[in-house]
């Protein structure tokens, strides 16, 4: 359940800048102190259907239920003093606006869908996640000591009828260790003189900050407006401490010196206005190219790294955590991830130039060291495993165990979380407009006031 919720609150980004345009607004729930909007239930449905999800008629029951046990969960989360720092809270922020970066194609065109900047969205946004993380460590909590035996997969899996079984399309689990080699000296002091030259030009007139943030930057998130950002000092997730610092200590009007960055390259930075801990900057990148000498020297790094994998010296995923230069690999992993953090992906989920690599291979090979270009742009050499790869088939016990398995805990988990919503449900104020109780008979049980709406 909170899985689904987990993805319509992702997708709810994109409905927060929408909401009061397409519906008459109102409160239809309330838990405790917190309420439920009708804008919430209707604009999830959306991005869900944009999404490819497939919804039952009684979506907005289904939804609105998920959004009251999701307030039940976190709210207990509070009374049982689980732990979440604002740390957590970010880096779970940045994954779900990378992922939808990368759906919509860039920044700009999010930022443009939405009417609001990342970091008005990020705002928006920021106690909904909060809430769903609590909501999922509690779920954890209460489902902690459920476990399913092998007798009750298969016992699950027979009352499944055979015509219902979902047919599977092919799946892959791929995984990277990817090396980013820097320029050399010489490029980058290249590129850091030219971005003096840049300082230069504005400062005597001869252009302006945006026309040459246009025609030079390498940010596609920020090109297009004149490299336009409103940024804030507490999130160091996205910007490198340097560049906060840097763009925090310039008064407004003032232009930076060259600022480098690691993970990025240089910038160039213009506060344009500071009021508090946020401001309005202008910024301009460029990203030191490598040459063929930086990326044949990654590319002996990484064939010294795959004969240690090859002569079992080491596992490839000791390996991708010991050298992967991928900053999510520690987080994450070094398999590519689908949207509900699953290792088993679908072809389109991997770059293009990942499925040219494993076009030829077989299962359980290791690629040899290959060129590829990241999200960023920034050239760099990695070696792909492929690890398993399904033919698509009917869903059965010998292809699909572990599938079905997860599936059937799942549903033992449910009933679990059931029972102790039969017992937790009372001790909270819970109160469900009249018209949607009477539309979803199912919320009836979450009712604890006197009289069954308002």
């Amino acid at each position: 359940m909170l899985t689904a919720l987990a993805l319509l609150l992702s997708a709810a980004v994109m409905a927060q800048g929408r909401s009061s345009k397409e519906v008459v607004d109102k409160i239809i729930g309330v838990v405790g102190d917190r309420i439920i909007l009708y804008s919430d239930i209707q604009n999830a449905i959306k991005d869900a259907a944009r999404y490819g999800e497939k919804l039952p008629p009684n979506a907005n029951c289904m939804i609105f239920e998920q959004a009251l046990l999701s307030k039940i969960l976190a709210l207990q989360a509070e009374r049982d003093s689980i732990p979440l720092t604002d740390e957590e809270v970010e880096a779970q922020m940045d994954v779900k606006v990378r992922n939808l970066i990368m759906q919509y194609g860039s920044q700009a065109e999010v930022e443009t869908l939405a009417g609001k900047t990342i970091y008005q969205l990020k705002d928006d946004q920021r106690p909904l996640i909060r809430e769903n993380m609590l909501a999922e460590a509690m779920r954890k909590k209460v489902v902690s000591g459920v476990h399913i035996t092998p007798t009750e997969v298969k016992a699950f899996f027979e009352k499944v009828p055979v015509d219902s079984l979902p047919f599977l399309e092919s799946e892959l689990e791929v995984g990277q260790i990817s090396i980013l080699p820097s320029a050399s000296k010489d490029v980058d002091e290249y590129i850091y003189n030219e971005m003096l030259n840049y300082k230069k030009q504005i400062e005597s007139g001869t252009t302006t900050f945006e026309a040459l943030a246009k025609r030079v930057s390498e940010d596609p998130g920020s090109r297009e407006r004149g490299g336009s950002y409103e940024i804030n000092r507490s999130d160091k997730s996205t910007w490198d401490p340097v560049f906060l610092s840097t763009a925090f200590r310039l008064k407004a009007g003032e232009i930076s010196q060259p600022v480098k960055s690691n993970r990025f390259g240089y910038f160039l930075i213009q506060q344009v206005s500071r009021r508090g801990d946020n401001a309005q900057i202008k910024m301009i990148l460029r990203v030191p190219p490598v040459t063929d000498n930086e990326l044949k020297e990654a590319h002996g790094r990484l064939d010294s790294v795959r004969a240690e994998i090859e002569s079992n010296k080491i596992s490839f995923k000791d390996a991708a955590y010991k050298y992967s230069d991928d900053e999510n690999v520690k987080n994450y992993g070094p398999y590519v991830l689908d949207r509900d953090g699953s290792t088993y992906v679908n072809i389109d989920a991997l770059d293009r130039d990942m499925v040219n690599t494993i076009k030829d291979m077989k299962v359980g090979d290791l690629s040899q060291p290959v060129n590829f270009t990241n999200d960023q742009g920034k050239k760099g050499v990695r070696l792909v495993y492929l690890k398993s790869r399904s033919e698509p088939h009917r869903l059965n016990l010998n292809d699909d165990y572990v599938k079905i398995a997860d599936m059937a805990l799942n549903q033992k988990r449910n009933e679990e979380l059931d029972k102790w919503l039969e017992k937790k449900i009372p001790t909270f104020y819970i109160l469900i407009d009249k018209q949607q109780a009477d539309s979803c008979p199912s919320l009836s049980k979450y009712q604890t006031t006197e009289n069954r709406g308002f």
